[in-house]
């Protein structure tokens, strides 16, 4: 069984940064790929970024180009989400997710096996 832990979020103002840290453990960190989501209050949940396995590839959602980084340490079983430049409309629950499917972009929540508990962030005007 997998557990993802999620943890960095908080409150930022306007073209802040926040650096969400996303811990696993049980299945081997590495045979999975993982992603980014976040669910603002009474929207659904939307992909925000991914990464595969390797973590040689990643793919982002266009609102978060440029602006948002994932990376991975399969060593510390941990993928991270650098995000700058942040926006009000960036405020949501964000999510690590891990997925074992063998395509590389997957951004459909139904298609990711494990999830995090969510971390909280905000960001004020």
């Amino acid at each position: 069984q997998v557990q993802l832990v999620e943890s960095g979020g908080g409150l930022v103002q306007t073209g802040g940064s926040l650096r969400l840290s996303c811990a696993a453990s049980g299945r081997t960190f590495s045979s999975y790929a993982m992603g980014w989501f976040r669910q603002a209050p009474g929207k659904e949940r939307e992909f925000v970024t991914t990464i595969i396995r390797s973590g040689y590839v990643t793919y982002y959602a266009d609102s978060v180009k440029g602006r948002f980084t994932i990376s991975r340490d399969n060593a510390k079983n941990t993928v991270y989400l650098q995000m700058n430049s942040l926006k009000p409309e960036n405020t949501a629950v964000y999510y690590c997710a891990g997925h074992t499917t063998s395509r590389y972009i997957v951004t459909m929540p139904r298609e990711y096996d494990y999830w995090g508990q969510g971390t909280q962030v905000t960001v004020s005007s």
